[in-house]
């Protein structure tokens, strides 16, 4: 399912107008992406959890030429699924 397909489905399920559904979706979306670039964890109970998860410098390996190289440390999102969804894709 891509976004646009995502947001169908909201508009049908929510009986909202799909520019409503679009306009509900960017919302969350860039509120998840806002609390994450701070730092702060999301947690949705019963879906899950949004949080940001350090990653430490690492030396890596170019594939081509073999090489060396230095990977920085950085910051990957990252979600841990709720019970309830969990039971549900089960």
């Amino acid at each position: 399912m891509n976004k646009a397909e995502f947001i169908e489905s909201v508009a049908a399920k929510g009986e909202i107008t799909k520019s409503e559904a679009e306009t509900a979706v960017n919302a969350v979306l860039d509120s998840l992406t806002d609390a994450m670039s701070k730092g702060d964890q999301v947690t949705l109970v019963g879906f899950g959890t949004f949080l940001v998860r350090p990653r430490k410098a690492r030396q890596g390996r170019n594939p081509q030429s073999g090489e060396t190289i230095n990977i920085p440390a950085s910051n990957a999102p990252s979600f841990k699924a709720g019970k309830a969804l969990k039971d549900a894709v089960n």
